[in-house]
């Protein structure tokens, strides 16, 4: 571990400016080069211990400058008085650049305007001492070894501050830059993770709950049907898996945008769900109470699933595309709505539930869109439109896997401030066909969805009379920053 430096023990350079100017201050005397003769008699070995005192001072430059310029002034006094050597004069002008660049900030900025008042002083004193104008010379050699050196510290000073500022600033953008690159990464993971929950794991469920079926049913024709359904699953599973993989895959960033998943392809949706839950009691319905007047609840629509082709809605997000009711097969891109995740759904409610993703109600790709009746009359913007689909769909899924025989019901609605608000009901209870686990990411996901737009998310269980229900209500804003 190397050893830390004293405070006072000299820098190696001020250690060679000390020697170098007593060896050749030496040399001058030795030649009796002075500059003047001693002034009241004093002897002229006396330019030698100022001489000393001076080179005693250079090394003190860095580690104590001011200590230095303060034994120099003295050193310096003492040298003019016994004949002025030019060593001790020019070691003395070093360390006034010394204390300017090398000592507190406040001594960087007094220092020389006291060499600025002692010039002046020495100047004026002259002149009205000997009444020669020679005298200016003298103030011109004081401002050469005092202002000068100290415009000339100040300067580097300043260079080297903004330079040290410079770094500082660099390495603060550099460290922002890496917090913003973890942030990327970590909302890329999350962003990932929530788009093979909705592809895949809905996939998945719907393949254990006929599996488990057609195990557990001695029945070869419910077998038969059992096995289409795995299938189906599968597939579109797989497929949705490919098309994933060559979306991270491609790093042109040239694929073609799919249609985003809208409301109008809940219909579809509902009637896929229907299918899926038929076998265990379950009947679905849809009531679209977005163009509804609050004052006269008789003109909510209450549309019920039935066969619809499958539409483009129900394709899995895109980045860039806008909502279209047509649209050609392609990779899905990410949407808006699928920002990396703002909160964590609590452990009792995912306890409750055991919920988990819906694509098992994922979309097929290359179908054509259906809207729903007077839909386009209530446009939302795209976000929107996307976490409401997703919502429904985790909803629908959870309802699949977890609901006792009755009836889900889908409500859509608006809230007096225009917010969409969007409630899913489906009955509690035991059913005798086969249940799938859960993990609670369906929950969490859907907590996701409605914080990132501002809305609010709850799920849980309710009394309805005798009987209990499971609510998921979500209300999700509808403002400017989530229009396209």
């Amino acid at each position: 571990m190397p050893r830390s430096r004293s405070p006072f023990r000299p820098h190696e350079h001020d250690v060679l400016f000390g020697v170098g100017g007593l060896l050749a201050g030496l040399l001058l005397y030795a030649l009796d080069l002075r500059n003047s003769p001693a002034a009241f008699g004093l002897p002229g070995w006396l330019s030698l211990v100022a001489l000393f005192v001076m080179s005693g001072a250079e090394l003190l430059r860095r580690t104590a400058p001011q200590l230095g310029l303060t034994i120099a002034t003295c050193a310096l006094a003492l040298d003019i008085l016994s004949g002025t050597l030019v060593t001790t004069v020019l070691m003395f002008s070093d360390l006034v650049y010394a204390a300017v660049l090398y000592g507190s900030p406040q001594a960087a900025r007094r220092i020389p305007r006291d060499c600025y008042l002692i010039t002046a002083l020495i100047t004026v004193g002259t002149l009205v001492g000997f009444q020669d104008s020679a005298a200016l010379l003298l103030g011109f050699a004081t401002a050469m070894i005092t202002i000068v050196p100290a415009w000339t510290g100040a300067i580097i000073r300043t260079h080297r501050e903004a330079a040290q500022a410079a770094r500082l600033e660099a390495e603060r953008t550099a460290l922002l830059a890496e917090l913003d690159r973890r942030e990327a990464v970590a909302a890329e993971r999350a962003r990932m993770a929530r788009e093979l929950h909705d592809m895949v794991a809905g996939h998945l469920s719907a393949i254990a709950i006929h599996s488990t079926a057609a195990l557990s049913l001695g029945d070869p024709k419910a077998t038969h049907e059992a096995l289409g359904v795995i299938r189906e699953n599968s597939v579109q599973g797989l497929a949705e898996m490919r098309r994933l993989i060559g979306l991270l895959r491609d790093a042109s960033g040239d694929a073609e945008p799919t249609a985003v998943p809208t409301l109008d392809g809940l219909s579809t949706l509902l009637a896929r769900a229907e299918r899926i839950g038929a076998d265990n009691g379950l009947s679905f319905a849809l009531h679209d109470e977005r163009g509804a007047d609050p004052a006269r609840p008789d003109q909510a629509r209450a549309a019920t699933p039935d066969a619809a082709r499958p539409t483009t809605a129900d394709l899995p997000p895109a980045a860039d595309a806008p909502p279209a009711a047509d649209a050609s097969p392609a990779a899905d891109l990410p949407s808006a709505a699928d920002l990396p995740p703002a909160a964590d759904l609590p452990a009792t409610a995912a306890e409750r539930t055991g919920s988990s993703a819906a694509p098992s109600l994922a979309p097929n790709a290359g179908s054509d869109a259906a809207p729903a009746a007077g839909a386009d009359a209530h446009a939302l913007p795209a976000p929107v439109e996307l976490a409401a689909y997703r919502i429904v769909q985790e909803a629908l899924t959870n309802a699949l896997k977890h609901a006792g025989p009755g009836q889900v019901r889908v409500r859509l609605s608006r809230t007096e401030d225009g917010a969409l608000r969007v409630e899913v009901v489906s009955p509690l209870g035991d059913r005798d066909g086969p249940r799938a686990p859960g993990s609670g990411a369906g929950l969490v996901g859907m907590r996701e969805r409605a914080t990132l737009l501002g809305g609010e998310f709850e799920a849980g269980p309710e009394p309805a009379g005798r009987d209990r229900i499971w609510r998921v209500r979500a209300v999700l804003p509808v403002d400017e920053e989530t229009r396209p």
